[in-house]
């Protein structure tokens, strides 16, 4: 096992204490200090929360979580099966009926985006609070790239028609963004002097967008259980969510805060190809984190793996966790979301592949909190009780007679080892090194349930099948 020297480039300021107001039904919580969530010290390629380390899953039905009506009830849904990871996008696109804008409307039917729709912040606030208490944390997303376009853009209070703050001739923003947002083409990304499509007439947009954020801070920064992701999948020039990410941390060292920081590629489903993600590999001073979901979409079997482990033995060089708050798996689409039996295989790849957190998508691009997500879930939790996942390392070459796709291999070879089976099958484990008996226990992902136990003996190559079909782990540990 590889061992790990912690190293911050945050700054002095950022490690000043100071504590929070306390959860409802919870310990108070320390925003500041080693009690907030933080790549851990023994091994920073995961997290620690609360002074210990924590392996982060989930699945959540909705993007925008903090909006849903029955929030209260699918947290604790979550809590129940093992879950303590969830995806909170900042958005307020009334897709489904129950969201509200951030900012205030008035009897006209404009916003004015210098007062606030406090119906929006406490919504926010409950989901902090209410996460909080379940020691469950929250991944934000400042932006996203389909809030401000195509349908969304027509009901956008930033949008010049929609409010008495600015105009279409003040600020350069047009009244339609048909387009699909991959294509960059709307200004309110380029608000940030020296990007390519910044124009000083921006600089209005960007202060009520400073404002915005300053007051998402405002509610975050009392909190222990956050972290920060700037955008989904955006295709906009890193400058954008560098711009962000030094805001958000310049504020909370203001506060004595440390917070933990990231941005989303969309590109990142390539990520050989992805040199926006590759530079964010590269500065761990400015991304804190990485986040590669979308490599868990367009990618299937080996191919997911290979680019999986192609991001995460180059953040070795610079150890930070390694997220997915989004696993597709929904149903087959023309853009490769995958069935929920890949969003399955993939949870799993991930963190067999040395991930520190997974969540499966919301339900319509994945099966979000679903029976099938919900035993993952269950049978992850049950794994970690005889083999943590921080204790091994993917060993693909201790493998015998595997076919593609077949199985996946981490190991602390001679003490612990995960075996996962992506449908049944049967593969010979080199025990050859490992003197002495292990302890085997199955663990059924489709279910969620424990199997069949038994015994190994090392010294050689050793069988192990799957006992049906479906996917099986294997959970061995040495006597």
């Amino acid at each position: 096992m590889k061992r790990y020297i912690v190293w911050t480039l945050i700054g002095p300021a950022l490690l000043a204490g100071c504590a929070g107001p306390s959860d409802s039904g919870s310990a108070a919580p320390d925003a500041a200090g080693a009690d907030s969530i933080r790549p851990w010290s023994d091994n920073p390629r995961y997290w620690q929360y609360r002074g210990k380390p924590v392996l982060l899953l989930g699945g959540t039905k909705d993007d925008n979580l903090f909006q849903i009506p029955d929030l209260e009830a699918h947290l604790d849904e979550l809590a129940a099966v093992g879950g303590n990871f969830v995806r909170n996008t900042m958005s307020d696109r009334e897709d489904k009926g129950y969201e509200v804008h951030a900012f205030k409307k008035l009897p006209d039917g404009k916003y004015d985006l210098d007062e606030w729709n406090e119906e929006y912040w406490r919504r926010f606030e409950r989901l902090l609070e209410l996460a909080g208490a379940r020691g469950i944390i929250v991944q934000i997303e400042v932006w996203d790239r389909f809030d401000h376009s195509r349908e969304h853009w027509l009901r956008d209070p930033f949008r010049p028609s929609n409010n008495v703050n600015y105009t279409s001739e003040q600020t350069g923003l047009a009244e339609e963004y048909p387009n699909h947002p991959s294509r960059d083409e709307q200004p309110f990304f380029h608000t940030i002097p020296g990007m390519e499509g910044y124009e000083p007439r921006l600089d209005i947009v960007r202060r009520y967008q400073e404002r915005f954020v300053e007051k998402i801070l405002s509610y975050t920064l009392e909190r222990d259980n956050v972290l920060y992701c700037m955008d989904n999948e955006t295709s906009t020039a890193p400058a954008w969510g560098r711009y962000w990410m030094e805001f958000i941390r310049k504020r909370a060292a203001e506060r004595g805060v440390e917070v933990y920081v990231t941005d989303m590629f969309d590109c990142g489903w390539k990520p050989e190809q992805c040199p926006a993600l590759q530079e964010a590999i590269a500065m761990p001073e400015t991304y804190l984190f990485i986040d590669i979901s979308q490599v868990n979409s367009r990618n299937f079997g080996e191919d997911h793996w290979r680019r999986l482990r192609w991001v995460i033995e180059r953040v070795e060089e610079h150890p930070r966790p390694v997220n997915h708050v989004k696993i597709y798996g929904a149903g087959e689409t023309r853009w490769g979301s995958g069935t929920p039996k890949d969003g399955v295989e993939r949870f799993w790849r991930n963190l067999i592949g040395g991930s520190a957190a997974a969540r499966f998508h919301r339900d319509g691009s994945g099966t979000g909190l679903q029976p099938v997500s919900k035993t993952a879930i269950r049978a992850a939790r049950k794994a970690e009780t005889v083999v943590k996942f921080w204790e091994v390392e993917p060993h693909q070459e201790l493998l015998r007679d595997r076919e593609e796709n077949e199985a996946y291999l981490a190991a602390a070879p001679g003490e612990a080892y995960l075996l996962y089976f992506t449908d049944g099958g049967e593969v010979g484990l080199d025990l050859s090194g490992a003197e002495g008996e292990f302890e085997l226990r199955w663990i059924s992902v489709a279910t969620g349930e424990w199997g069949d136990s038994g015994a190994l003996r090392g010294g050689g190559i050793v069988r192990l099948a799957a006992p049906g079909a479906g996917g099986w782990v294997a959970a061995i540990r040495g006597k």
